[in-house]
């Protein structure tokens, strides 16, 4: 069953390329030569019958103005000496018949002399007689022939007889097949030149196809399309102009791109793409450039752009790309998944602990002790777990917290949330993200500004209220200098050394995107306080 697919597959393949140009070129070949030979042929026959007819014609006004031939017609046809004149000149030009008649149609020149002084047989005379010269087919006593007809005037020019020589058809006829044959010889040469050419323009042409098919080609053309259009990522490609040539289905919904009738050559977004990615570098000196942060509409892309190489040139440039922003967001979601459970286990290790020490002293039977090391462990959690749970219903928010909490203990400094702070449940997966975003850059930022010594504070103060979360971040650390405040929130801008200053501008973007807004104290050497308003979708879940 299997190789009799494979069978019909192998029969319903289409002709090779070669097969189906040779084919199509030498139809095409064949249709002109064949309409020229017979346009030539038609008028190779007319040119040798007209030759043949003028030299004939000649030959008569030569004989029609003969002084020999106009005495002759003066006398009776047995006397007149015509017929010798006439077999001489027909001798020495082969003709079929040389007739010279009077006025009457009477011969006076015949190849058979016993019809000298009979008439003339056929009307293709009268014109002659008439005075005009006269071309045609016809048959007398002898074969079928080329007849031509000129009239014989004497010196007062009166018409006194005409001269007409005859032209067997059969010589006519060899004679254009004489000139059909060269005919031949220049379709074959055709022939012969047209395979030729089409040879090698078939072998350039698959050259030029990397000796593919066009089937083949068509199956990669499909193929490509489909692979472009069913990956995630965004992928636009460039000719050495730096015209936009390619633009898959994802690229188009990252940068909400619609084609229009107005864009058909894709210039809108070659102009627009060329503002946000520089080509110049890739296109001229074919060096990559890789893993690029790009803000395109709001969004941070995560660009990488590549140079497009034939037969060592550069023809063009292909970007990839995809929406950091998504990636960004499900990694902090995810982390602080993990940060709850990594404070949950914490927490367990703890709580077994303290059951251990539980269970010593009830082993010692030291009730006193006991009770008053219960009473203690649950103040602790009630202050500690309790409290935050109480205040944060957010479970994702709950475990980042605990997470940083333990975190800034173990570097000796203390992470305090306000007795006051409120945080409802939230569906809005976007607004978690954002807030996980600004706390976590926010409290790495104290930490890094209270440095090795122990003894800081940081602050986090959470409110919400009709449908915003206010949000407070304090530390007492060395503060921010009056020049860099008002540049803070700017990419590049720190005072922690070079390639830093990219945390507070991603906090800055993400928080403007959701429609929040963020802004900075600080008195140096005091205290730095940054405040956040985020809109919240907080009331469905505190109700």
């Amino acid at each position: 069953m299997r190789h009799s697919l494979q069978r019909t597959a192998i029969r319903k393949r289409p002709m090779k390329l070669g097969t189906t140009v040779i084919l199509m070129v030498s139809a095409v070949l064949f249709s002109v030569l064949l309409v020229v030979h017979l346009i030539y042929f038609s008028q190779i026959s007319n040119m040798t019958r007209d030759a043949l007819a003028g030299k004939a014609l000649a030959v008569a006004r030569t004989l029609a103005n003969s002084p020999e031939i106009r005495q002759g017609l003066m006398k009776k046809p047995a006397e007149s000496g015509i017929q010798a004149i006439a077999q001489a000149v027909n001798k020495s030009n082969d003709f079929l018949f040389i007739v010279v008649t009077d006025m009457q149609s009477i011969r006076y020149s015949h190849p058979e002399a016993q019809r000298i002084g009979q008439p003339f047989k056929g009307d293709d005379i009268l014109l002659a007689l008439q005075g005009k010269e006269n071309v045609a087919i016809n048959r007398g006593f002898l074969a079928k022939a080329l007849r031509v007809f000129t009239p014989i005037y004497d010196e007062h020019h009166q018409q006194i007889g005409v001269v007409s020589i005859g032209l067997e058809l059969s010589r006519v006829t060899e004679q254009i097949n004489n000139s059909r044959g060269s005919i031949i010889w220049s379709i074959l040469f055709g022939v012969l030149v047209g395979l030729l050419g089409t040879w090698v323009f078939v072998k350039v042409l698959k050259r030029i196809l990397f000796g593919l098919e066009p089937y083949e080609i068509s199956n990669l053309f499909e193929q490509r399309q489909a692979m472009l259009h069913s990956i995630k990522e965004g992928v636009i490609a460039v000719d050495e102009c730096g015209e936009v040539t390619l633009i898959n289905q994802a690229a188009q919904e990252l940068l909400d791109y619609h084609k229009s009738q107005d864009d058909a050559q894709l210039s809108t977004l070659s102009h627009a793409w060329s503002q946000v990615v520089d080509f110049s570098q890739v296109l001229n000196d074919g060096t990559p450039r890789r893993d690029e942060e790009i803000m395109v509409k709001d969004r941070l892309l995560l660009i990488n752009t590549v140079p497009v190489l034939s037969n060592g040139k550069i023809i063009g440039a292909i970007s990839t790309f995809r929406d950091k922003t998504e990636v960004r967001k499900l990694m902090q979601r995810l982390d602080g998944m993990v940060n709850y459970a990594d404070a949950l286990r914490e927490r367990s290790h703890e709580f077994m602990n303290k059951l251990h020490v539980i269970l010593g002293l009830l082993h010692l039977k030291s009730y006193k002790q006991l009770e008053n090391y219960i009473l203690k462990t649950a103040n602790n959690y009630q202050e500690e777990i309790g409290s935050l749970l109480g205040k944060i219903k957010s479970p994702v928010i709950a475990g980042f917290l605990l997470s940083k909490i333990n975190r800034t203990s173990d570097l000796g400094h203390s992470l305090v949330i306000s007795n006051e702070s409120q945080l409802p449940e939230n569906s809005n997966e976007d607004q978690v993200a954002v807030l996980i975003t600004v706390l976590g850059n926010l409290i790495e930022n104290a930490l890094e500004a209270l440095g090795q010594e122990p003894g800081g504070e940081i602050s986090v103060s959470l409110h919400y209220r009709h449908g915003w979360l206010h949000c407070e971040v304090n530390d007492d650390g060395p503060g921010i200098a009056p020049e860099h405040i008002e540049h803070i929130f700017e990419k590049g801008v720190s005072s922690k050394g070079t390639e830093r200053g990219v945390g507070l501008a991603l906090v800055k973007q993400q928080v403007e995107n959701v429609g929040g807004n963020i802004s900075v104290e600080s008195e140096p050497g005091i205290f730095t306080q940054f405040f956040v308003q985020l809109p919240w979708n907080g009331e469905r879940a505190s109700r």
